[in-house]
């Protein structure tokens, strides 16, 4: 078995916007230096909005705004995947909420074909997302059972936000089905421990809260399950992902597939 797996480029969630604390502080302050640190957050806020959309700067603003989606983070991905994947990424299957947005997304890539699993039903879908559903591109789908696919029915499965709330019982049963389907590799996108991720009013939609995992406990769980790191992707991935500035606000793992 080649070494264990790990993810790529960790992002250091544990950073903090510069003066936010002060405006929870409970000493009394001066009308002028509340309203100065007002406007020096809504500065940060608006520098980091306009600055291009770099990873850490998303990571500033997702723990602004109480929350982390590693569905979104694919979207950012597709470009740094491409160049790691090569071919593998002529036949894709994503796997996560929201999914019609990657799909679509992953449509307009040249010599690239797209399918989707949505976990969760679909709630208010775009006319988009019902096309895409009615000619059976996107599917809904318990990820707790197995997948309406034959083996390696697509180049490279990748997941995200959907394992996060899942508990171990179903992991061994998803996970090991996710990597059944893939016949080049697949990419598992998890949140950091600490991250909030379902907010109250989605308990309903995702059953339970989310349950964020370290990177330890993923490695051990892939270990178990008979999946092991995919060395060559990662190399490439990193390499990619160095010359682009990109770090992710997601934990990232490569695999390799079940053969």
């Amino acid at each position: 078995m080649s070494r264990r797996p790990n993810a790529s480029r960790r992002f250091a969630d544990s950073g903090s916007i510069p003066f936010v604390g002060a405006l929870h502080s409970k000493s009394r302050q001066s009308p002028l230096l509340s309203l100065g640190l007002v406007v020096g957050v809504l500065l940060i806020v608006g520098y980091l909005y306009h600055s291009g959309g770099r990873s850490g700067d998303i990571s500033a603003l997702n723990r602004l705004d109480g929350g982390v989606s590693c569905t979104q983070e694919v979207q950012r991905l597709i470009p740094i995947l491409k160049k790691a994947y090569g071919d593998s990424m002529q036949k894709v299957l994503h796997v996560g909420p929201e999914t019609c947005s990657v799909v679509s997304q992953l449509l307009k890539e040249e010599d690239t074909e797209a399918w989707g699993v949505e976990p969760y039903e679909l709630d208010e879908a775009d006319n988009n997302c019902r096309s895409l559903v009615h000619k059976g591109i996107v599917r809904v789908a318990d990820i707790k059972f197995p997948l309406p696919y034959r083996p390696k029915s697509f180049s490279l499965v990748i997941v995200s936000d959907a394992l996060d709330y899942l508990s171990p019982k179903y992991l061994n049963r998803s996970v090991p089905e996710l990597a059944r389907v893939s016949s080049d590799g697949l990419v598992v996108l998890s949140g950091y421990p600490g991250q909030q991720r379902a907010k109250v009013a989605e308990l309903s939609k995702f059953g339970r809260p989310a349950k964020l995992r370290s990177s330890s406990w993923w490695v051990r769980f892939f270990i178990q399950t008979s999946l092991e790191e995919n060395e060559v992707a990662i190399k490439k991935f990193e390499q990619a992902a160095a010359k682009n500035s990109y770090k992710s606000a997601c934990q990232i793992f490569h695999l390799k597939p079940l053969h």
